[in-house]
């Protein structure tokens, strides 16, 4: 049973691959209370169209969404994740590395971040 088309498959293809190999198994599948019925020929063709308006739904969804992105990118919103250390923290994370007294696991406590994060900003470091 699946409520809508669009959460079963996001194309044409991959809706029409699903209910190919349901059939195959003998599943009988139901959407939204109407069991579709491959084998008759108007069944076949209202579930590709069906398959057809939820991949538009998507493409549509898809487009909004780069659009708003882009607005938000040229209006100067759009940032991505704040940085877990300052530069000045991460300076004095690279001198603290590079005196050897502690070890990486050590850094990424006394500052409160992962280790993953010490090894960025170390490589970071390196390349500048």
């Amino acid at each position: 049973m699946v409520t809508k088309l669009d959460r079963l498959a996001r194309s044409l293809r991959d809706a029409t691959d699903i209910a190919d190999e349901l059939t195959e198994k003998g599943v009988a599948l139901n959407l939204g209370g109407a069991v579709h019925d491959p084998k008759d020929p108007v069944g076949r063709l209202l579930f590709n169209v069906l398959s057809m308006v939820a991949e538009f739904e998507a493409d549509l969804i898809r487009a909004r969404t780069r659009e708003g992105m882009a607005i938000a990118k040229a209006a100067g919103k759009l940032r991505g994740r704040k940085p877990k250390l300052t530069a000045s923290q991460e300076k004095h994370l690279v001198q603290l590395h590079r005196t050897g007294a502690y070890t990486t696991s050590e850094i990424a406590e006394l500052f409160g971040v992962a280790r993953s994060t010490v090894y960025r900003a170390l490589q970071r470091a390196e390349q500048s």
